[in-house]
């Protein structure tokens, strides 16, 4: 397979994208720094130059045929530092650019890392954390709005320790911390099994097997 990561340069693209290609898959990642290209090209990922704040819908529908993807992973965010603005430029509306392009592509398969209690808005927390919650809550409603094989993967906090490979699943779950080597490893088994399909899912460390988790 083919699978095109928005955000190809974040930490679980990174991992995503070297499990990909450990499997005898074909990663791109889209980012719009051309200083990360060597990082992309160290784990077997094709770097794709586009700016998905500023693009549109037809041109990145374009890129996605020219690539002959056969899969899109939403992996992309503000990050730590950005302001309430970008939490919806980036973690809503980019995702929300993908799904449209995708569909406009013919490409079926999306998989999207939101993160846990999305839905689930703290009103103590900070003007830029519930604007992330909000950004995310809503592309994650829009993408199960569509006619897509979507799967949307909601992570607790992230680590980078070592991965386990033990994860615990459900519609919601308890917070809790997941290293990003698991979350990568949790999507990689989703683009590979086809599971998922149509579901949304909490996700955290836990003591069950990914693939009998999933």
């Amino acid at each position: 397979m083919r699978i095109v990561i928005a955000g190809g340069h974040g930490k679980i693209a990174l991992l995503l994208s070297k499990l990909l290609t450990d499997a005898g898959h074909e990663p791109v990642g889209i980012i719009r720094n051309p200083d990360q290209i060597p990082d992309l090209e160290r784990v077997g990922s094709q770097p794709l130059l586009l700016d998905l704040e500023h693009t549109d819908t037809a041109t990145l529908a374009a890129k996605l045929r020219e690539t002959g993807a056969d899969a899109v992973v939403f992996a992309a965010g503000a990050g730590p530092g950005s302001g309430a603005v970008r939490k919806t430029t980036v973690d809503r509306d980019a995702a929300i650019l993908l799904a449209d392009a995708a569909e406009a592509a013919g490409i079926r398969r999306l998989v999207q890392i939101s993160a846990i209690a999305t839905d689930r808005v703290d009103p103590n927390a900070d003007e830029v954390m519930q604007a992330y919650s909000r950004a995310k809550s809503e592309a994650d409603a829009d993408i199960r709005g569509r006619d897509l094989e979507w799967s949307i993967v909601r992570p607790g906090g992230l680590t980078n320790e070592a991965p386990t490979g033990l994860v615990t699943v459900g519609d919601t779950v308890d917070r809790g911390t997941i290293p990003r080597a698991d979350v990568a490893a949790v999507v990689a088994h989703l683009l590979q099994s086809g599971g998922a399909v149509r579901r949304q899912f909490e996700l955290v460390s836990g003591d069950t097997p990914i693939a009998e988790a999933i």
